[in-house]
């Protein structure tokens, strides 16, 4: 497939609430949405990184600027045998995977409509729904917390992921594990414990958790390991797993015995895959993350989410947990009967562009050609 053009938009959506964690309030979604035309096909891809740079070092300034500068202009006028092509195009530029993810999921989308196929099937998805869950925010109270909670529960959310840092860990995640002993519940620490805190990680060893997620340096791989060896309750990589070789290192030392993947995280969907096939022979379990995605990315995620060995619980909620208004004009659904997503079964990612709703969010937009 030639890449014809090349479409970017600067959007932001407004959330239902403010989500808080660790170093971030933000009461939008802002992302970068690629369309790439070729063939007659349009395929989309979505970066889904922050306006400040408090989860990795990519923004939306500094993705914007490696998209127009440079990772558009080596792929434009390309012709492409296949997705996984796009990792080659794109090397020269070192870094920035979440600006190339948008790309990279672009290509495999319009490959995937090229085969009349829905994405999930063509990558060797083995699933038509996913297993869910919903990710709680830092609260004011412990009352608020459970109000919070009690309300996704109530949804029909069957597992509940907590922002956690060591002032506030135990107290809130043992208020939940007592009120629903048998909930799957996690913490999720975003690097702000340390070392030093083993007294309190073998205190939540207690509350039987399903994990807690990157409790250490984002960027650490050895320091989990030595925490892992120390504690029963499973540690998850998030923020220090970037690429292939991050999971090869994780891997060898012991770090982890669960990685959330986040296909934006380490660079688009061939990473994501070849991942994916070294957790599977090393017997580490996946769980696809999110990033606050609008319902490109959201769609995507699902997708991504159906391969085998993605095990756990999603985080991919249903569109009305975050907005009011999307991009998209299919609404992504809960299940509440048992806490799963329907993958869309249209060709590629399956859902339709509203383009109203687009140019509504829109703040500014190039075309490439």
């Amino acid at each position: 497939m030639k890449i014809e053009r090349i479409d970017l938009y600067y959007v932001e959506i407004p959330f239902i609430y403010p989500f808080k964690t660790n170093g971030i309030n933000v009461n939008s979604h802002s992302c970068l949405i690629v369309k790439i035309h070729s063939e007659g096909f349009i395929g989309y891809g979505e970066c889904p990184t922050f306006n400040q740079p408090f989860y990795n070092y990519e923004t939306i300034t500094t993705a914007h600027h490696i998209l127009k500068d440079f990772l558009i202009p080596l792929l434009l006028h390309k012709k492409i045998n296949s997705p996984q092509e796009v990792i080659k195009i794109l090397s020269p530029v070192r870094g920035n995977p979440m600006a190339k993810s948008a790309l990279d999921c672009a290509v495999w989308d319009l490959f995937a409509k090229k085969k009349n196929l829905p994405l999930y099937k063509y990558i060797g998805g083995v699933r038509e729904k996913v297993r869910v869950g919903v990710s709680v925010s830092l609260q004011s109270s412990i009352e608020a917390l459970m109000d919070r909670v009690n309300s996704y529960l109530e949804e029909g959310y069957q597992r509940i992921k907590l922002k956690i840092a060591p002032e506030n860990a135990l107290s809130c995640l043992t208020a939940i594990r007592e009120s629903y002993p048998n909930l799957m519940l996690m913490g999720d620490a975003n690097s702000v414990f340390t070392l030093d805190d083993m007294d309190l990680f073998k205190q939540l060893d207690d509350l039987n958790l399903l994990m807690i997620e990157q409790p250490l340096a984002y960027d650490d791989l050895l320091e989990h390991s030595r925490l892992q060896s120390q504690i029963k309750t499973p540690l998850c990589l998030d923020e220090s797993i970037n690429s292939v070789n991050d999971t090869l290192n994780a891997i060898a030392l012991k770090s982890c015995q669960i990685i959330n993947l986040k296909q934006s995280r380490v660079g688009g969907i061939t990473n994501t895959i070849e991942i994916h096939n070294l957790c599977e022979k090393a017997g580490i379990k996946l769980w696809c993350g999110g990033m606050l995605e609008s319902g490109i990315g959201r769609a995507t995620n699902l997708h991504i989410a159906s391969l085998p060995q993605f095990k756990l619980p999603a985080d991919i909620s249903a569109t009305n947990r975050y907005f009011e208004e999307d991009i998209i004009t299919q609404n992504i659904k809960l299940n509440p009967e048992d806490s799963t997503i329907n993958i869309p079964q249209k060709a590629g990612i399956g859902v339709d562009i509203d383009e109203e709703k687009l140019e509504k969010f829109t703040l500014s937009q190039e075309s490439f050609t």
